[in-house]
């Protein structure tokens, strides 16, 4: 598998933080509290390079790298299937020209997806209905099986689902680390942070690449 590491000015530029937007706070501390942490980004190809009628594109966005180290463990799941798996993000726009399917995943920062993968699916709405596309979103509250938490879980992904009428989803825990976070984001993390909502790693690899084993039965 190869990796490129994304350096903080591009990666700001990715999401569309410039200093003319840091000019706006009361001083520079504050633009430079919006800078992350680098963090490995995953642009690679898994499994049979000539499997031409079985390939899937798996696109993810991501805040502080978790989602894409999903993305990664279910690329390599889906390749040992049988399938050639693109794994890219989304904010180097990927076309979708030659896939039979779509996966696209990202995390839950303010109750949202992060606006890049919003766009992504705006921008590919009439190509991603034509194919078969499943989408996984990352999130460490509202992670129990009640109906309360099943309904907030729901409204995270209501904005794809208008877009997307027909897509599957699965949704899987998050990792909170600190260290990876932004100083702003630190700051949100300890304002929600609980008991019951402690920092930590929670996704469960089993299930995720139990689900890998699931997704697109069809192809």
């Amino acid at each position: 598998m190869t990796q490129r590491k994304i350096s903080r000015r591009a990666f700001l530029k990715t999401a569309g933080i410039t200093l003319g937007a840091s000019a706006l706070t009361c001083s520079g501390l504050g633009y430079l509290a919006t800078l992350p942490p680098e963090f490995e980004m995953i642009d690679t190809t898994l499994g049979e390079q000539n499997t031409m009628d079985k390939k899937i594109l798996i696109t993810y966005a991501t805040k502080a790298g978790s989602t894409v180290e999903i993305a990664a463990v279910i690329g390599e799941s889906l390749s040992k299937r049988g399938f050639q798996v693109d794994v890219k993000p989304v904010s180097e726009n990927p076309t979708l020209d030659g896939y039979q399917a779509v996966l696209m995943g990202s995390p839950i920062r303010i109750g949202s997806w992060l606006p890049e993968a919003v766009e992504f699916v705006r921008k590919n709405q009439a190509a991603l209905q034509q194919l078969p596309t499943s989408i996984f979103t990352v999130h460490m509250l509202n992670t129990d099986g009640d109906e309360t938490n099943r309904t907030v879980r729901q409204a995270y992904t209501a904005p794809m689902r208008e877009l997307l009428p027909s897509v599957d989803e699965v949704f899987f825990k998050g990792k909170l680390d600190p260290k990876t976070l932004s100083f702003f984001d630190r700051l949100i993390a300890k304002a929600v942070e609980t008991p019951d909502n402690p920092p930590g790693d929670f996704r469960d690899w089993n299930q995720i690449r139990n689900w890998s084993q699931t997704v697109f039965p069809a192809l």
